[in-house]
């Protein structure tokens, strides 16, 4: 223990070892001590002497380290001290590394043995799963240095770290708890850990968004204040640059979770810009690079289309034009601002409209491109500013021909205001000025506001320009070419200027044969080209002479042969007497063999080092692609191959006729077989509606049936009953005469009965009466009490048996009344007054009736039939009909096989022909060489129209 105080303190007793024994001897009291105090404190003085002596602890110590992390996990404290003891050997600290070493190869030596140092940890994979492990310690001296010692394996061997991390089983899930970790200090390491854990691993980015790593982050962002933040803001800014990055699933997952709509506060700048310090420039700048990663051209179209759709309707393209409009805000921020929103415009038609009609806040109001074509045509403006004010005019006009006939309605002389700047005016300015950068910007905005635009290149031909007074105006297509020619007329002329102008030429002519004709028709434009492209120049002149040799290979390939002196053969035999067809293709292909052509090809920002390199434009590369090697083929044929391309454009030509017209008769017959079909459905919809209405009209006429079988049946019964009170005259409406009998002696008994219950209920009053008084005489004498209560008892039994007696007596007198109701009803029924009349006026009104029914039931019989004969007549129709159809159809089937097979006679035909016709010259030629004489078919032809003149006078005589 006292060793160990000693090295730490630093006191000295007696000679000192060297720092190697020194650490030998602690590795060794590491490994044998058993007491956790002393390895602790041995752990605790390598940590010490681990930057001074990096290594000697770094080759000694590095095992016994390992084994204590393994060994000793219950002890946090002498795990920190083996953590940071492992940091300070791995990672490559660059304060210490200038201070120790000046030279570069010092520090090299220090980065090489931070790299052997991790190499020699993650030689087995179970180190780095041991060291996750570890970062589920929620001690903070454990997680620190773990998160630390994990953060600089990654910056040593980010590759091998990743691959063992992404096969551990919870390994980027135990990361992403770091952020959720309330100290701030691992939080914020933990961000710098996953930064380096996501570069270039595009199954981890995904991994780590699907843990929800977008929602943190923005919760981060917005809780550190966004734009006004720390360089806590910028770390999860470069996290989230490194997940979105190249990598499609998460930029879907972001769009697709709302993520874009949180990001509008953040360009939410305010009135008051005179304060920018250094990190809202760097935070506002990283912000600015996410949402270009969102709508980057290099992403799939419909992704970036979806992403411009969202950030129009959320208001974000708004908030980044205000921001672009401000005053005060810093340049560096203006010119990624300007960028940021050309791509957010690029190809969405909407988003153009509306960067259309944003107009800058002066007085008067002017639109935002008129403003910054302003800028970009200044020479004392930033060249950095000004290449991302071109970019955003390409941007605008980038598959926006709406966009494009407004640049150019503004050139066109009715649509000059002389009190306001257009945007036409300030391309034309920066056309003709002295500044050559100018020239080069405004030829190449110009350049894309014909881009695939026929009709604005045939408009661009109607400009006219006043040169000076005095004299005629000329066309802006003739003084391109005149500015051309003075330019290679000065000394030290401007190949950028030189260089912007052919593009722009190239670019109007191409794929309008109307320009070509106009550009041809000065005498002195063909001359200057092939002087150019036939002097030998130095390197810079080269590239001049490969833009030539293009606007003439186009003035070729497009003509259409509309001026005698410039048709194709003419020009042609031009290029091969004054250039040469081998020199003319060399000078050509040396376009695409130019270092900064290939620079300019590869994305559609025009990103320069410097304003001399600033030379292609990246749609005019695609422009050159595409015409270099049709032009090369133009310029070898012959007049013989171009007239047989032609005489075979004319054989398809014909043979395309031939087919339309079949084309046209088969047309015509489905038509006509179509017309048929929907008249047999026509007709078979009318028959399925007639048998519905049969069907209905059946129904009803069963439902008449059933009525009048009913009304019969009620009439038979009444007559049968009619009959019978006719005849024996036992019955009288339904009540015969012995039910009656029968009835009157029921109320004779019942009133028999009734006598007798009241003669019986009055001899029970007497009873009560004379009891109550006997009651009343017993109940004065005192021996009366026991017959008392005996009589009491009797009294209530026949009280309860009278008013039985008595319910009893009610309900005989209610049957006793119904009976004689019934019985007056019988009689007035056979009273002699109501005998015939009444049947007489019911059977003539059921007659009646039936005479109705039957009628109606004829009615609807005859209805049937002409029902049934229409139906028939109808099934008659369609038979005809589809039978039509069917011999229509066997016609049609009968004449295409006549058809054909009268075409292959045709040619069975002219094949025996061309064979007799060849026999027969032969033979001729045989009698000839036998020295017969043979006469041709002229000969025989006049002989006989002689012998037919001779035979018609013949006949006169």
């Amino acid at each position: 223990m006292n060793f160990f105080r000693g090295v730490i303190s630093g006191q000295a007793a007696g000679p000192q070892p060297s720092g190697a024994e020194t650490i030998q001897k602690l590795c060794d009291r590491v490994a044998s001590s058993t007491l956790l105090e002393d390895r602790r404190d041995a752990v605790r003085a390598l940590k010490s002497l681990s930057k001074k002596y990096r290594m000697e602890v770094g080759t000694q110590a590095m095992d016994h380290l390992i084994n204590i992390l393994q060994t000793d996990r219950s002890d946090s404290e002498i795990l920190g001290y083996a953590l940071d003891t492992l940091y300070n050997v791995i990672c490559n600290d660059e304060e210490e590394e200038q201070d120790e070493s000046e030279d570069e190869n010092a520090q090299k030596q220090a980065d090489d043995l931070g790299l052997q140092f991790t190499d020699t940890f993650v030689q087995d994979p179970e180190h780095v799963t041991l060291l996750l492990t570890l970062l589920e310690e929620f001690d903070f001296h454990v997680r620190w240095p773990g998160v630390k010692l994990l953060t600089a394996l990654l910056k040593n061997q980010g590759p091998q770290i990743q691959g063992i991390i992404l096969v551990s089983p919870m390994g980027v899930s135990r990361l992403m708890d770091l952020l959720a970790d309330s100290r701030e200090v691992i939080r914020n390491d933990g961000l710098l850990l996953l930064q380096q854990l996501t570069k270039g691993n595009a199954a981890i980015q995904k991994i780590v968004a699907f843990e929800n790593a977008f929602e943190r982050l923005l919760d981060i962002i917005t809780e550190e204040g966004s734009s006004d933040g720390g360089i806590v803001v910028e770390d999860c800014l470069l996290l989230l640059l490194n997940l979105l990055k190249n990598n499609s699933s998460n930029q879907n997952f972001f769009k697709e979770g709302s993520y874009i709509q949180r990001m509008k506060p953040w360009f939410e700048v305010g009135d008051d810009n005179s304060g920018w310090s250094a990190q809202k420039v760097t935070n506002l700048h990283l912000m600015l690079q996410l949402v270009r990663v969102m709508v980057s051209p290099v992403n799939s179209p419909g992704a970036t289309a979806s992403c411009q759709k969202s950030m129009f309707q959320c208001g974000l393209l708004q908030q980044l034009c205000t921001i672009l409009m401000a005053t005060g805000v810093p340049a560096d921020i203006l010119t990624e601002t300007i960028n940021t929103v050309s791509e957010v415009i690029r190809g969405s038609q909407v988003n153009q409209d509306y960067f259309a009609s944003v107009n800058a806040p002066s007085n008067p109001p002017r639109p935002a491109i008129v403003v910054l074509l302003m800028s970009m045509v200044n020479e004392r403006q930033p060249f950095v500013l000004r290449c991302a004010v071109l970019y955003c005019f390409q941007c605008f006009l980038y598959k926006n021909q709406k966009g494009q006939g407004e640049i150019v309605a503004t050139l066109l002389p009715s649509t000059i205001d002389a009190n306001s700047i257009s945007a036409g005016q300030l391309l034309c300015g920066g056309l003709f000025s002295a500044d050559s950068l100018s020239n080069w910007c405004a030829a190449v905005a110009l350049a894309h506001a014909l881009q695939d635009n026929l009709t604005q290149k045939e408009q661009l031909l109607r400009v006219q320009l006043a040169t000076s007074l005095g004299k005629p105006p000329v066309s802006l297509l003739q003084q391109c070419t005149n500015i051309l020619s003075q330019t290679k007329a000065e000394k030290g002329s401007k190949v950028q200027t030189r260089v912007g102008l052919l593009m722009l030429l190239c670019t109007w002519i191409s794929n309008c044969p109307i320009a070509v004709t106009h550009f041809l028709h000065n005498q002195e434009n063909v001359p200057f080209l092939t002087a150019q492209i036939s002097e030998n120049l130095g390197e810079d002149e080269r590239l001049v002479q490969g833009l030539c040799a293009l606007l003439l290979g186009i003035c070729i390939y497009y003509n259409d042969n509309s001026l005698e002196n410039y048709t194709k053969e003419k020009l042609k035999q031009l290029i091969e007497k004054r250039i040469g067809k081998e020199n003319f293709v060399e000078k050509l292909c040396f376009i695409t063999k130019h270092e900064l052509y290939s620079r300019a090809a590869q994305k559609p920002q025009p990103v320069f080092p410097s304003p001399e390199q600033m030379l292609f434009d990246h749609e005019f590369t695609k422009l050159v692609k595409e015409l270099e090697g049709v032009i090369t083929k133009a310029v070898h044929k012959s007049s013989e191959e171009e007239k047989k391309e032609e005489e075979v454009k004319k054989t398809l030509e014909q043979h395309d006729n031939i087919v339309t017209q079949y084309k046209e008769l088969i047309r015509e017959q489905d038509a006509q077989l179509q017309e048929l079909k929907e008249q047999v459905a026509c007709m078979t919809s009318q028959n399925e509606q007639l048998q519905a209405t049969i069907t209905q009209q059946q129904s009803q006429i069963q439902q008449h049936k059933d009525q009048y079988n009913i009304l019969k049946l009620k009439l038979a019964k009444e007559n049968q009953g009619q009959s019978n009170s006719q005849g024996d005259g036992s019955q009288v409406n339904g009540l015969q005469t012995e039910e009656l009998t029968q009835l009157r002696e029921e109320v004779e008994e019942l009133r028999k009965q009734h006598s007798l219950l009241q003669t019986q209920l009055g001899d029970k009053d007497a009873l009560i009466s004379s009891l109550k008084s006997g009651a009343a005489q017993t109940a004065e004498g005192p021996a009366g009490g026991s017959d008392n209560t005996e009589l009491l008892q009797e009294l209530e039994a026949l009280r309860s048996q009278v008013q039985s007696q008595s319910t009893e007596i009610g309900q005989l007198k209610m049957e006793r009344q119904d009976l004689l109701r019934r019985a007056e009803v019988g009689c007035s029924d056979t009273l002699p007054s109501s005998d015939s009349s009444l049947d007489a006026a019911k059977m003539a009104e059921l007659e009646s009736r039936l005479g109705a029914q039957t009628s109606e039931m004829e009615r609807l019989k005859a209805e049937v039939k002409n029902l049934s004969e229409s139906r028939a007549e109808l099934e008659k129709r369609l038979d005809s009909t589809t039978s039509t159809v069917a011999i229509l159809q066997t016609e049609k089937e009968k004449l295409q096989t006549d058809v054909q097979e009268s075409k292959k006679e045709q040619d069975d035909l002219l094949m025996l022909l061309a064979d007799q016709d060849q026999k027969i010259t032969n033979l001729k030629k045989r009698l000839k060489e036998l020295g017969e004489t043979v006469e041709d078919e002229d000969d025989l032809d006049t002989r006989d129209q002689t012998d037919d003149d001779d035979e018609e006078d013949e006949d006169e005589d």
